[in-house]
């Protein structure tokens, strides 16, 4: 059994003027009635992100997930990204910066034991001078491809659609961020079937966040859950922590994930005023 992973503390160092007690609790300090509202919207947003990564610990198989937020300081957006695996086709995958151009890759770890590229090789990220992509697929060549043209995240979705791995018709999930964001700091995509059934063709939702909330990200995943078939993600993104750095962030994240199914993990962490990214792997084949 997989033990659950306990979540660094994490606060907003200046925006929501948080403090630790000597115990390590979040206590509220004084605050005039003016700044009450926001105070107790943010402790709440703290105390759902904690527990959907408590919940992300538990789960053995979320499959591929995306989380985009923004650093507790505020000065830096943060995209997270990991891939998973129960098939030794699927398990057999890293995660690799290319050095020209600074897009991460999936590639195989021992070329003799691939066997269907299609779904597992692509390009989980690419960039330009105002956009940060991450997807779960070869969308993201879609989507890149359409904004180098002058299109935009929604029209390229609309080109492409779920997966065909029958039965599990596995969704396409994206993410985005904006170096001018307006009006969105951040979008997530996903295109999924029903109830793992073609019948009623594509589902397609687009969430837009309009505004940054330091130390919180949202959260979608390919999956809810292990099963036969694989349950797809159901309802709205969740609010996740976003830890005091990129290397917190990436250990926090890798651990919380099941240790036998996952695969690779991305933190890629953004500079508001440049749009400079710095970007940090880890790998289960080494």
């Amino acid at each position: 059994m997989q033990k659950e992973a306990t979540p660094p503390f994490f606060i907003f160092a200046k925006n929501a003027q948080l403090c630790l007690n000597l115990k390590g609790a979040l206590r509220r300090p004084h605050t005039s009635k003016r700044h009450g509202r926001d105070l107790r919207a943010t402790m709440s947003y703290i105390d759902e992100a904690k527990q959907n990564f408590t919940d992300l610990s538990k789960n053995p198989y979320p499959g591929r997930g995306i989380v985009l937020g923004t650093s507790a300081d505020g000065k830096s957006f943060v995209q997270v990204y990991w891939i998973m695996g129960r098939s030794v086709n699927s398990r057999n995958r890293v995660f690799e910066i290319e050095a020209d151009t600074g897009f991460m890759k999936t590639k195989a770890f021992d070329e003799s034991k691939l066997t269907d590229p299609h779904l597992i090789i692509y390009y989980p990220a690419r960039h330009t001078k105002d956009v940060q992509i991450i997807t779960n697929g070869d969308q993201t060549d879609t989507i890149y491809d359409a904004i180098k043209l002058g299109g935009t995240f929604e029209s390229a979705l609309r080109t492409r659609q779920y997966e065909d791995d029958a039965p599990n018709f596995t969704p396409r999930i994206s993410g985005i961020h904006y170096k001018n964001a307006e009006p969105a700091v951040y979008k997530l995509s996903i295109l999924k079937s029903r109830d793992n059934c073609e019948d009623a063709g594509c589902e397609r939702m687009t969430f837009e966040f309009e505004k940054a909330l330091p130390g919180l990200g949202h959260f979608i995943s390919t999956y809810e859950t292990d099963g036969k078939p694989i349950p797809s993600f159901n309802g709205f993104p969740k609010l996740m922590p976003i830890f005091d750095s990129a290397e917190e962030t990436l250990k926090a994240y890798w651990d919380a994930l099941n240790e036998d199914n996952k695969v690779s993990l991305m933190v890629k962490w953004i500079d508001r005023e440049t749009f400079e990214a710095k970007t940090i792997i880890v790998n289960k084949n080494v």
